[in-house]
């Protein structure tokens, strides 16, 4: 197990104390209503944990890439809406930080440091494109001072809250990938056309919006980079997605197995309790073995992104979200199984974990494309 420093033990003590004093509790009626979890802002703001990686010269806490891990795990122990919340904060800045001019850090990435509550949200998903993320529609002309982007998004994260989106489009189709831009885009501007929020299966404690891009203004000043830097900064940032994913699932799959372990302490059948019975104690074994082999395969990853090796760290980000991802649906679904009937009632978590488990085989790319990208690594076809 990961060695942790006092500074990763005091952070990581803290965030057990908040998640089991204020987000646990709310975690069933948040997927109850499906609203979004504004407590989960004011209580993550108010102790330096809604912009944990916000580096410190722009007024950020700037831990490090696996504490964050660490951090969002703990978080979606209890309630995977909550530390997807983080997920989403973290993915905005995150193109800024590593894409952006000092002037366009200095605009955005301040206004995110101390107890703000701004939202950051981040579209590169399109209605027909699905996870061909570079086929997209949306683009980008220039007119004057601005640029004027048109297009559909969809499963915005964060749409309609975000104080500012990050989002793609091409400024020149004919040069492909290489010609794909980012922008940040306020909220309120005139041409950024909300269409719905979608209704969720899981997750139902965050926002996942669809936006029609009218001849939406954006000062030129917003563009991430130069012309053509939004391909890899895309590539960077979803690589960057897969890896918090990855340590969401682990949490989701820590949290399910303690529920379920519980249950199976207090639960008696023919004359004793069921952690008796060799089905159950093999079904918990492979629990605490899958969960225990994504969660070091995470933490692998996660280093390799503070020590800046991005290909390899792409590439790991993959593997860690494909196998994390598939043991938080096992887990989940084992643990309404060991409960039975009263598993799969909305009286115990499980079921809701196990629904909120879905949506990581399927976030940032599904776990089959994962499968594609690191075959054609490791193979050297493209």
């Amino acid at each position: 197990m990961l060695q942790l420093d006092e500074e990763q033990r005091l952070i990581l003590q803290s965030v057990r104390e908040i998640v089991q004093k204020e987000i646990k509790p709310r975690a069933a009626s948040l997927d109850e209503t499906g609203e979004f979890p504004w407590d989960a802002v004011r209580i993550f703001s108010k102790n330096d944990i809604l912009n944990p990686l916000l580096p410190r010269r722009y007024g950020g806490v700037e831990v490090s890439v696996p504490t964050f891990c660490m951090i969002v795990e703990e978080i979606a122990k209890a309630c995977a809406s909550s530390a997807l919340l983080l997920i989403t904060q973290a993915e905005g800045p995150w193109s800024i930080i590593y894409g952006a001019n000092e002037f366009l850090k200095e605009k955005y990435l301040k206004r995110l440091a101390g107890d703000s509550q701004i939202l950051t949200g981040f579209g590169a998903i399109e209605p027909s494109i699905g996870s061909n993320l570079f086929s997209l529609s949306t683009y980008a002309e220039v007119q004057g001072t601005h640029y004027l982007l048109q297009g559909e998004k969809c499963f915005v994260e964060n749409g309609s809250v975000a104080d500012f989106l990050v989002l793609y489009a091409y400024t020149d189709p004919s040069k492909g990938v290489q010609g794909i831009s980012a922008f940040i885009i306020e909220k309120g501007s005139s041409g950024l056309v909300h269409l719905r929020d979608e209704n969720r299966m899981g997750m139902r404690g965050t926002l996942y919006s669809e936006y029609l891009l009218e001849n939406l203004a954006v000062p030129r000043e917003n563009r991430i980079g130069e012309e053509g830097d939004g391909y890899l900064n895309m590539l960077y940032t979803l690589s960057a997605s897969r890896l918090f994913t990855a340590s969401q699932a682990v949490g989701i799959a820590q949290g399910a197995m303690e529920e379920a372990l519980s249950y199976a302490r207090r639960r008696v059948q023919f004359g004793k309790t069921i952690t008796h019975h060799v089905p159950i104690q093999l079904m918990i074994a492979e629990m605490a073995s899958g969960i225990e082999s994504a969660r070091l395969l995470t933490y692998k990853t996660a280093f390799l992104f503070d020590q800046g090796e991005a290909k390899k760290a792409g590439i790991y980000a993959a593997m860690a979200k494909l196998i994390a991802s598939d043991t938080a649906m096992k887990v989940t679904t084992d643990a309404v199984q060991i409960m039975g009937g009263y598993g799969y009632m909305k009286d115990y978590p499980v079921e809701r974990m196990m629904r909120d488990a879905k949506l990581t085989q399927i976030h940032t790319g599904t776990n089959q494309i994962m499968k594609l990208m690191i075959g054609r690594d490791l193979t050297g076809i493209s």
